[in-house]
């Protein structure tokens, strides 16, 4: 069995760049909420087009929730 005999510290490189990371964390964010948003507009138009309009009356629905979204959050 190999033996692990460094007592260095674990980080020896450069220093975090801790404006980076939280940059980073804000665009996954901002992804993952206007994504969840895109995704509920288009099932929300989807049923919209199926049971009460056509496709003309669920794209102009979808647009409506995206742009409500856009001023909510």
């Amino acid at each position: 069995m190999a033996e692990h005999h460094n007592t260095a510290p674990a980080e020896l490189g450069a220093p975090m760049d801790y404006a980076e990371h939280e940059k980073t964390y804000e665009g996954f964010l901002a992804v993952a909420k206007w994504g969840t948003v895109a995704v509920v507009a288009v099932l929300i138009a989807m049923a919209f087009g199926f049971f009460v309009g056509g496709i003309f009356s669920a794209t102009v629905l979808f647009i409506l929730i995206c742009v409500a979204a856009w001023f909510l959050l």
